[in-house]
């Protein structure tokens, strides 16, 4: 009975090193257990997009929600969207510009720009739509939805810049081929985030 008094202590001394420990290991894996940075999940997604600096340039500067992989992939839709509208805007202008120097043959082919480009824009729209309104039980749908809407755009874009051949130093040309070729690497972004939101089966 003499030995009790020391084995108590020894158990309660052990007990209480055990406490501790585990107390300074739970606190110490919190910052590890804490949701990503915005920052850290836009990189992290946007390393094999199909232009990785852009998607993260343009990304990193967007000012809504970027904490899911649903909210970057409304994010990319948004980015390409607005740059598609800036481009539409002015092709218009152009097209209806009266000192217009250019062949007949450049601007039909401007004149079919606008027209594809216009078209480009309402896919865009519609898959924006589509990815605020998603849902369990038609998730897989409405992924397919937003893929061929955007791959639509994405072939609007392609064909907007196969009707301008060449630039042969004409500045308008060069202007044009330059804004689609933008709007067509933020628009291939947005397929990738789009996919890789397909893939997570939104569950992120």
């Amino acid at each position: 009975m003499a030995h009790h008094p020391l084995c108590l202590l020894i158990t309660l001394t052990l007990a209480f090193q055990l406490i501790v420990f585990f107390s300074h290991f739970a606190s110490a894996r919190t910052p590890t257990n804490a949701a990503p940075q915005p920052q850290d999940l836009v990189r992290s997604s946007c390393e094999h997009a199909s232009y990785p600096n852009i998607c993260i340039r343009t990304l990193s500067s967007y000012t809504g929600p970027a904490k899911t992989p649903k909210d970057l992939a409304q994010a990319a839709v948004k980015v390409s969207l607005s740059k598609a509208k800036r481009v539409s805007n002015y092709l218009a202008q152009v097209s209806e510009a009266k000192d217009l120097k250019i062949s007949k043959r450049q601007r039909g082919a401007l004149s079919d720009c606008v027209e594809q480009i216009s078209e480009s824009v309402e896919e865009l729209r519609q898959t924006l739509s589509e990815l605020k309104h998603l849902r369990v039980e038609t998730f897989r749908l409405q992924m397919n939805n937003a893929e061929t809407w955007v791959s639509a755009a994405l072939t609007y874009e392609d064909t907007c810049l196969d009707g301008f051949p060449g630039v042969d130093g004409n500045k308008l040309k060069s202007d044009v081929k330059r804004k689609i070729r933008n709007v067509g690497k933020v628009t291939s972004n947005a397929l990738y985030m789009i996919n890789r939101l397909d893939e997570s089966r939104g569950r992120a």
